[in-house]
C-alpha cells in the first residue's frame, strides 16, 4: 500500500489538497491508500476502529463526498471509503465499468484488507454497486444500505427525457455520459461548470457543498481519460439492466435512505428485492444525503449495522 504525497493545482490555479492530505484533515486517523488487484488499482480511505463499514460514492464525486459522516462513523466501525473503478485516485482501465465488475473489485478490495464479510452502503453509482455486490457475494456482505439510488433495471428504458414544468430536473446526464468520444471533447477541463450546474440545481441548501469541495470533485473528472472511464459507468447501464434481470432476491437485511425525490420508487420497489427491507425518507434535501443530511444518515447508519 502505498500513500499519496505533493499536491496539484485546482481549476483556479491555487494549491489544492490531495488525497492523503484530505484524509488526514479529517479527525478519526484517516489514511489514503491502495491495493493492487486483479487489472485494477483502488484507491479507498480507511480510519476508525471497529466492524468494517464500506462507503461507496457516486457521480461526479470521490471518497470525498462522505467527509461529513466518516469522522463519526468511525468512532464505532473501522471505516472504508472507496473510490470506485476510473473515479479519483483508482485506475482508468478500458473496460469492466458494468456494475457486476465493479463490484467484483470491491470483493478483492474486502478479500485484500483481510475480512469474510463487510457492512456496506452506497450512493448514487456507488448504490447500483454496492447493490451488485450483495447480491452477486452475498457471503461478503452483514447488511446493506442504499442511499438515493438503486441498480439500474428495465424501468430505467422508461425514462422520461423531458419532464413536465415543474416536475423535476430532466437527467440530461444518463444519455449525455452514454455519447461515445463526446463528453471528453466537450468537458475536459471544464468539468467545474459540470460540478456547479448539478450542485446549483439539486442542493436544497447551497451550503452543503463549498466552493472548495466542488473544485475538489471537478478536479477528479476533468482531463478526458478521467470522463471517458466515468462515463464508462453509464455506457454500461444496459448490461446492468440485462444482469438485474436475472438476479433474485437479496438475502441480507436491507436500508433505503431516500430523498423526497426517490422516496415513492424505494417504497414501491426495495421491499420486491429483499425478504428484510426498511425505507426511510429524509427532508431537506434532493440527493446528495451525506452532505446535506449528514446527521440523520450518520443516526440512521450506526442504528442499522448493529
Amino acid at each position: 500500500m502505498d500513500e499519496q504525497t505533493g499536491s496539484i493545482e485546482d481549476l483556479t490555479g491555487l494549491e489544492s489538497p490531495t488525497d492523503e492530505e484530505l484524509a488526514r484533515s479529517l479527525p478519526g486517523d484517516f489514511r489514503s491508500m491502495y491495493a493492487d488487484l486483479d487489472g485494477v488499482r483502488l484507491h479507498y480511505v480507511a480510519g476508525g476502529e471497529g466492524e468494517p463499514l464500506v462507503l461507496l460514492p457516486g457521480w461526479p464525486q470521490t471518497w470525498w463526498e462522505f467527509r461529513k459522516i466518516m469522522p463519526e462513523l468511525a468512532r464505532r466501525y473501522r471505516v472504508i471509503a472507496v473510490d470506485l473503478r476510473g473515479m479519483g485516485g483508482s485506475s482508468r482501465p478500458e473496460g469492466g465499468y458494468d456494475k457486476k465488475s465493479m463490484a467484483a473489485d470491491i470483493r478483492a478490495l474486502v478479500h485484500h484488507l483481510g475480512y469474510q464479510s463487510v457492512n456496506l452502503a452506497g450512493h448514487d453509482i456507488g448504490a447500483m454497486v454496492a447493490f451488485s455486490f450483495a447480491v452477486n457475494h452475498p457471503e461478503a456482505v452483514r447488511k446493506l444500505a442504499l442511499l438515493d439510488v438503486m441498480h439500474p433495471g428495465e424501468s430505467k428504458y422508461s425514462m422520461p427525457l423531458l419532464r413536465r414544468p415543474g416536475t423535476g430536473v430532466s437527467m440530461w446526464w444518463w444519455g449525455f455520459n452514454q455519447a461515445q468520444g463526446l463528453p471528453e471533447k466537450l468537458i475536459a477541463g471544464r468539468m467545474r461548470h459540470v460540478v456547479d450546474w448539478l450542485f446549483e440545481n439539486s442542493l436544497y441548501d447551497q451550503a452543503s457543498v463549498s466552493p472548495r469541495d466542488r473544485a475538489i470533485f471537478a478536479r477528479a473528472y476533468d482531463t478526458p481519460e478521467q470522463i471517458r472511464a466515468t462515463n464508462g459507468w453509464y455506457r454500461a447501464f444496459p448490461q446492468d439492466i440485462e444482469d438485474m434481470a436475472t438476479y433474485g432476491k437479496l438475502t441480507v437485511p436491507l436500508l433505503g435512505i431516500a430523498s423526497p425525490v426517490s422516496h415513492h420508487e424505494f417504497e414501491q420497489v426495495l421491499p420486491s428485492l429483499a425478504p428484510d427491507v426498511r425505507v426511510v425518507k429524509l427532508y431537506k434535501t434532493l440527493h446528495w444525503l451525506p452532505e446535506e443530511q449528514p446527521e440523520p444518515v450518520i443516526r440512521l447508519l450506526s442504528e442499522f449495522f448493529v
